[in-house]
């Protein structure tokens, strides 16, 4: 039996959200498409927030969005993000319409603007999104 602290920023997958946390651990970045009124979504939901259809499938996203909103933080007692502080938690408007709830990274602050460019990448199976045209490699460990 192991005393290692809890963990507060790594996902509890269940039977509905299982497809969109494989998808994460494996580098893609999947939303909900609803084929009844042609919308997506994020954060994964059975049926669609605009209509209520339930004829919502999983869907590629393109990873690209624009940062909408950020706040920097400073302190944070939950493991681990008190060894990251200070980081960027931020929302992002997803290219194909959904806001998401994000961190930004290889970024400081002084960097961001509301309306930048961002792009997906992950961190143990986690997005996250750093400035679009970064040079530096996308790695899963970002």
């Amino acid at each position: 039996m192991t005393d290692a602290a809890p963990r507060y920023d790594t996902p509890e997958p269940d039977a509905f959200t299982r497809t969109y946390w494989e998808a994460a651990a494996r580098g893609r970045l999947l939303i909900r498409h609803c084929a009844d009124c042609d919308k997506a979504h994020h954060y994964p939901r059975e049926f669609c927030p605009h209509c209520w259809s339930e004829n919502v499938t999983w869907e590629p996203a393109s990873g690209h969005a624009t940062l909408y909103t950020w706040s920097v933080v400073h302190r944070n007692d939950l493991p681990p993000f008190g060894e990251r502080v200070p980081y960027v938690a931020a929302v992002v408007d997803l290219a194909e319409g959904p806001r998401m709830m994000t961190e930004v990274v290889q970024a400081g602050p002084a960097e961001l603007r509301a309306g930048m460019p961002v792009e997906v990448t992950f961190r143990g199976g986690v997005p996250v999104f750093r400035p679009r045209g970064n040079d530096v490699p996308r790695a899963p460990d970002a």
